[in-house]
C-alpha cells in the first residue's frame, strides 16, 4: 500500500492519459462458513465497466490472447490506501467486479454497504 497515484478524478471521471478511472460503489461481502473467510468486493458502475472492458479489448488485440479469467491488471487507491490487483467480468453479465482486501477495509474503517470511492489506474 505505499504507491501513490498523482492524480484525484472525480466520481465517473476518466483520465485517458494515464488509464484512470474514478468511480463509487456500495461495498459488499461475501461470507462463507466463518467470519474469517469473508471476501469484500465492489460491482463497477456501467461506465467504469465500460471503460475496463474496452482496455481489455484493447490489450486482448494487441497481444493476442487474454490474461487469466479476462482480468485486467489494475493499481486501485482507496483513501490513503493503494494496491496493485485486478479486476474480473461476471460472466454472463457486462459487469465487472474487484475484491477489496481486509487490510484496506480496516485501515479505512469501511464495512458491508458502505459507498466506497475508488480510482483505478488501468495496466
Amino acid at each position: 500500500m505505499s504507491k501513490s497515484l498523482p492524480s484525484t478524478l472525480a466520481d465517473g471521471e476518466v483520465n485517458s492519459m494515464t488509464e484512470e478511472v474514478a468511480f463509487t460503489a456500495p461495498l459488499q461481502i461475501w461470507t462463507n462458513d466463518s467470519e474469517s473467510s469473508s471476501v469484500g468486493f465492489v460491482t463497477l458502475p456501467a461506465g467504469a465497466a465500460e471503460r475496463v472492458a474496452a482496455h481489455e479489448l484493447m490489450r486482448r488485440l494487441e497481444l493476442g490472447k487474454r490474461r487469466g479469467f479476462g482480468s485486467v491488471k489494475v493499481t486501485a487507491r482507496l483513501g490513503a490506501s493503494t494496491w496493485d490487483t485486478s479486476v474480473f467480468p461476471q460472466k454472463g453479465r457486462e459487469a465487472w467486479f474487484m475484491a477489496v482486501k481486509v487490510a484496506v477495509r480496516r485501515a479505512e474503517g469501511i464495512e458491508e454497504g458502505d459507498p466506497v470511492k475508488l480510482v483505478l489506474e488501468l495496466h
